[in-house]
């Protein structure tokens, strides 16, 4: 399943994207996020993402990341959490 997000992803916005892919979870083993049209990303943002891991995660599926831009990409660089996801290249979806 991929899931696009446009737009920004912060304070106030983050709702929609974590009730949209909670309910995505237990019926999808794989769920790529491409971020090719994201504009911005705070800690909220951020935070949602790293809970939607999590929760994927512990239902046994999977939860990557596509197309991030240099500010997302430096973001989850310097919060460490780069290597926690899965990033399948600047434009390409990866298909096991």
């Amino acid at each position: 399943m991929v899931v696009r997000c446009t737009g920004k992803l912060t304070a106030g916005v983050t709702g929609l994207l974590h009730a949209e892919i909670k309910r995505l979870i237990p019926q999808t083993r794989r769920i790529v996020l491409d971020l090719t049209d994201l504009a911005q990303m705070d800690s909220l943002g951020l935070g949602t993402v790293v809970s939607l891991y999590v929760s994927a995660r512990a239902a046994g599926s999977n939860l990557e990341l596509v197309n991030l831009s240099k500010r997302v990409r430096q973001l989850l660089s310097i919060t460490n959490l780069l290597s926690l996801f899965e990033v399948c290249g600047e434009h390409t979806i990866r298909i096991p």
